[in-house]
Parts: C-alpha cells; sequence; structure tokens
C-alpha cells in the first residue's frame, strides 16, 4: 500500500502523487483526475465515470442490435 501526505498548497489543499502511480497510469502533468467518494473512502481515477455508463450503454445496444448493425456495415 502505497501513502501520501495532505499538503497546503495556496488556500487549498493538496496531494501529490508517487511516481509509481504515475507510470503505471501514464500521468501527465494537466491531465483530469476524477474523485469518486464512496463508502469506503475516496476513489482517485484518471478515467470520467459518465464515460463508462457510456460505454456500458453501448455494449447493451450492441448485443441487442447485433445483426442490425452487422447489416448496416456492409
Amino acid at each position: 500500500m502505497l501513502k501520501t501526505a495532505v499538503r497546503r498548497v495556496g488556500n487549498s489543499l493538496g496531494i501529490t502523487l508517487p511516481k509509481t502511480i504515475v507510470d503505471n497510469l501514464h500521468l501527465n502533468e494537466g491531465d483530469e483526475l476524477h474523485l469518486l467518494e464512496t463508502e469506503e473512502g475516496i476513489i482517485v481515477t484518471p478515467f470520467d465515470p459518465k464515460f463508462k455508463e457510456w460505454a456500458e450503454a453501448y455494449e447493451r445496444t450492441n448485443k441487442k442490435f447485433r445483426n442490425t448493425l452487422k447489416a448496416f456495415a456492409k
């Protein structure tokens, strides 16, 4: 388990991410991160949760209309 400290950044508070996390997620300066509050705590992710909802809806539609979509692709 990795740890980081909360630090003062101007009038706000911030954290620094360990290099291993930055490298594993291919993060760069200026990248947007999403914070999701859960019962267990906070999830920090570079992936937009709204995109996940869109992708799941796409998968449902793709399954339901697979044959129609194949016909359109010809």
